[in-house]
């Protein structure tokens, strides 16, 4: 153990192979508890020198009964959607919300949590950027026994609830309708390969083309910043190529909608050319023409949950051992795919 490492009680849940709400009613003489789990558990906590959170038992004692939220962006329709439902749930509940964006950058989303925590807010709600590829500042949040829980764009080593949706399954959905509409070289567009998401739906992208007999062809994967000028970049490289994919299935909305901004003026007919699919259901994506086949996530339903299980985790109503929440999507077929 370093010097000055301050044990915390999901140490000494790992060491006793029980939960840390077990060793939490331990240390508070729970009548529940059986005498002789409550007598190993205390033996180890002096054992181990564990000195009690008084940080955060005087969160927990003096609540403001607020609650900070994390997004990458709070103009996306998806997340303001989230917001929505974060929000009026915990108003139900008696509780305000403080709401932050990272901008998508990994530094912004650190100092949101510094500045939420400084609040002294009663847990976090966070989407991570798609710059977030190092999780010391999470790992820190839950050593330091502050209350938090990942949604949509999470990472599942940290070992907190999480809500997430199935996508695999949507990606597979997709592109399965895809390779049914006729489409024979379909291409996949991922947001950066860390994000859970790009990784989440790759996979139900590959078990679409395994379904169907098909091996990935390396230049059928192409991998977009998630800016509109990498998305714009990407649309003229797919423009240019000797043998175009016949089918295109984007990670989300705004990508497949700045490849059509691209290729209408170039005279690249969707769908006869190239059918295009995207992921998230953006408002856009059933006005524009044609009408782009995506993928629907209720945002405001998964903001509903996250802050559902996290106040009953505050509130003693739900276990604090992390568990793993999936939504599950729907396909919505649009002129952007028709049979080819």
């Amino acid at each position: 153990m370093k010097k000055g490492h301050q044990v915390t009680m999901k140490e000494i849940a790992k060491k006793l192979g029980v939960s840390v709400s077990t060793i939490s009613r331990a240390l508070k003489d729970s009548p529940e508890l059986h005498p002789d789990t409550k007598k190993r558990i205390v033996e180890m906590a002096k054992e181990m020198n564990y000195q009690p959170n008084l940080l955060a038992q005087s969160l927990r004692i003096s609540r403001t009964n607020t609650l900070g939220v994390i997004v990458p962006e709070i103009t996306s329709h998806f997340f303001a959607s989230c917001i929505s439902g974060i929000q009026d749930h915990a108003n139900k509940r008696g509780y305000n919300v403080m709401i932050c964006q990272s901008n998508e950058t990994l530094e912004l989303e650190k100092a949101n949590i510094r500045t939420l925590v400084a609040s002294q807010v009663d847990g976090l709600l966070i989407s991570l950027s798609r710059e977030t590829n190092k999780y010391e500042h999470l790992i820190d949040l839950y050593n330091r026994e502050i209350p938090f829980l990942l949604f949509d764009r999470v990472n599942e080593d940290i070992p907190v609830s999480r809500v997430t949706f199935n996508d695999e399954g949507g990606a597979y959905q997709v592109t399965k309708h895809l390779l049914e509409t006729g489409c024979k070289r379909v291409m996949y567009v991922s947001g950066p390969e860390d994000l859970y998401i790009s990784k989440k739906r790759k996979e139900g992208y590959l078990h679409a083309l395994t379904e169907f007999g098909m091996e990935l062809d390396p230049e059928l994967v192409k991998i977009s910043d998630l800016t509109s000028e990498g998305n714009i970049k990407i649309a003229h490289e797919i423009a240019s190529m000797n043998q175009r994919p016949d089918g295109v299935f984007c990670m989300i909305d705004p990508i497949a909608l700045d490849f059509m901004a691209v290729w209408k003026p170039m005279g690249i007919k969707i769908p006869d050319e190239i059918a295009l699919a995207g992921f998230t259901n953006n408002p856009a994506s059933g006005v524009i023409e044609p009408p782009l086949t995506t993928v629907a996530q209720p945002g405001y339903e998964m903001g509903k949950l996250a802050v559902s299980h996290l106040l009953d985790q505050l509130d003693g109503q739900a276990s604090d051992d992390p568990i793993s929440i999936v939504l599950e999507t729907t396909l919505l077929p649009r002129q952007s795919t028709k049979a080819l």
